[in-house]
């Protein structure tokens, strides 16, 4: 599998979609700290939104194979600007989270994440699991089996 570092604003969903991911629980839990699991680098929102972190987050992004940008469908703004993602260095994939909020807008989330840049954009739920999959499945590689492949397989 191919390492992703998550970063978005705070409450965005990235420890959730952590968990998701992992295929544990959802709980509510505040990143306090960057958290290294195997693949998944969870970072606190507020590196992304205090200038003076935002050093930290690219020095992480060169341990990590893909960058994620996380907004919420409910977000009323972006902090990305447009055609940020070059400056990563390595492929960046957008994620729009809380998709199915009632106040939700994943199109206007979704454009926000394509206009900083973003080719590949996913729209997931990680409190139903919608989406999950298709994240899982973009950052295998050639010959990863996963415990739960079997599980999915149909006949």
């Amino acid at each position: 599998m191919r390492k992703i570092i998550l970063v978005g604003r705070s409450e965005c969903g990235k420890t959730t979609l952590t968990q998701a991911l992992k295929g544990e629980k959802i709980h509510y839990h505040k990143t306090q700290y960057v958290n290294r699991f195997d693949v998944i680098t969870d970072t606190p929102g507020e590196y992304i939104q205090t200038k003076n972190l935002g050093n930290a987050l690219a020095m992480y992004t060169f341990e990590s194979d893909i960058v994620g940008l996380l907004i919420s469908a409910c977000e009323p703004y972006s902090l990305y600007p447009p055609c940020v993602t070059p400056v990563c260095n390595r492929p960046v994939i957008g994620i729009v989270t809380q998709i199915n909020n009632k106040n939700a807008d994943a199109d206007r989330a979704e454009r926000w994440l394509r206009l900083a840049g973003c080719e590949t954009v996913f729209r997931v739920d990680s409190k139903t699991g919608e989406g999950v999959w298709q994240i899982i499945d973009y950052l295998r590689e050639d010959g990863d089996v996963l415990p739960w492949d079997e599980e999915r397989k149909v006949t």
